[in-house]
């Protein structure tokens, strides 16, 4: 398979150097050059498959032949070493729970199968890959986690200071090894401009590999589209019509969830649910993309003003805006109404969501008010104790750690402080 740049002034690429290089060189996303749906009678046998099959068949397409299969069967196994439960709120709604995995948040699959192909890529390779990623809260732990060890690979993972909540900030800067912690005088979209620009220096890219593995790099984007396959082997014999609602930030998740319906999952409709940094649900609107700087809110996570997967899912629907708004919904909402949500299906379900989970129950009762027939299914991307402050107050329960955030929480934190990118070009070259 291979690879074109969305901004269509750059060579077409090979799967290890998209990869690789994870933006191309004219700025733009890469993109498959194809996309072959797979087989109707896969999807009519799914619940003969276990998940380690249905991830292989569905994304062997996207790095054949330069991963041989049998290296591509054992990473796909590696990668999904836990569970992906789908959990029945009521006859309409259901959650799907993302958050078994090391760092208990849905990014660790991404950023699993990433790591072990940018391993096997750099297997007889003596240079080292430096891997630069910015991070709004989840992508940061599952990152430094998926990599930590690697060969060949150092890790530099910029935050936001103070916009991310303890648990997380814990789980990306008391790893140490070959993970480094840049600390950012700014917001998201600071962290992720200085990456970009990076990309873009020649004074860094001649004289070091940089790669990132935020969702921008297609290693890290293209194993997402597992979670609704998982999801649809669960309820396909119970609904007809299954819609998933996803908390959206950069929108390579639910870019992703498109993807498997281009590959034939049968799936009609998404709702993309944001919560204040609503510029797609803006566009959908009025049809105006305007980007704007983020906003703070308690589903940190989503806090970003610029989607850089938005232009993957244009290019889906073949950059038509009708043929995007019969397959996609977006609503967005508040602080406040988050909060609520996290109350009521706290009260009314006995569930404990986290507060991007409950973005995405508001999305579903957003799109079931005139869409009643249909069973939709919110992604709880990560464990409600990774955002204890706001769940605790909430819902007025404290919450038992799970074994994975326990073994953070006593780890010192080891960050640098820097708030420009000048200082980030500084510490890579040195």
């Amino acid at each position: 398979m291979n690879y074109y740049s969305l901004n269509h002034k750059a060579p077409n690429s090979t799967f290890k150097n998209a990869v690789i290089k994870g933006l191309a060189p004219d700025k733009g996303l890469y993109f498959p050059e194809s996309i072959t749906p797979l087989p109707e009678d896969f999807f009519k046998n799914i619940d003969d498959l276990s998940y380690s099959q249905i991830a292989f068949e569905a994304i062997k397409q996207f790095v054949s032949p330069e991963i041989p299969e049998d290296i591509l069967k054992t990473i796909v196994e590696e990668t999904l070493s836990f569970d992906f439960p789908v959990v029945k709120l009521n006859d309409n709604i259901s959650t799907l729970e993302l958050f078994h995995g090391p760092t208990m948040a849905f990014k660790d699959v991404g950023a699993r199968f990433m790591a072990r192909c940018l391993g096997y890529f750099n297997r007889n390779n003596d240079k080292e890959v430096t891997v630069l990623v910015a991070t709004s809260g989840d992508t940061g732990g599952a990152v430094a986690n998926g990599f930590l060890g690697v060969k060949g690979v150092n890790v530099v993972i910029l935050y936001p200071s103070g916009k991310v909540s303890d648990i997380q900030e814990k789980q990306l800067t008391t790893l140490g090894q070959n993970i480094t912690a840049l600390e950012v005088d700014g917001v998201f979209d600071d962290c992720q401009a200085m990456v970009k620009t990076a990309f873009l220096d020649d004074a860094l890219t001649s004289k070091m590999q940089l790669t990132s593995a935020n969702s921008i790099n297609v290693a890290r984007w293209l194993p997402q589209l597992f979670y609704f396959m998982f999801a649809y082997k669960q309820l396909h014999k119970k609904y007809d019509n299954i819609v998933f609602s996803v908390p959206s930030g950069n929108f390579g998740n639910v870019c992703a969830g498109m993807m498997a319906q281009q590959l034939g999952l049968p799936v009609k409709h998404f709702v993309a649910s944001n919560n204040l940094n609503n510029v797609v649900t803006r566009y959908l609107q009025s049809q105006l993309y305007e980007p704007k700087p983020s906003i703070q809110t308690i589903s940190n996570a989503m806090d970003v003003g610029a989607p850089s997967n938005f232009i993957r899912i244009q290019e889906i629907y073949k950059n038509k805006f009708e043929t995007l708004k019969d397959n996609v919904s977006s609503y967005s909402f508040t602080d406040e109404a988050t909060k609520e949500a996290l109350l009521e299906i706290y009260n009314d379900y006995n569930y404990v969501a986290d507060p991007h989970g409950a973005v995405g129950y508001l999305g579903c009762k957003a799109y079931l008010q005139d869409n009643p027939d249909a069973h939709c299914v919110f992604l709880e991307t990560a464990h409600p104790t990774k955002f204890l402050d706001v769940v605790e107050e909430v819902i007025k329960e404290e919450q038992p750690l799970p074994k994975q955030i326990q073994s953070v929480m006593g780890k010192e934190k080891t960050s640098i402080k820097i708030t420009t990118y000048e200082e980030l070009k500084a510490f890579l070259l040195s």
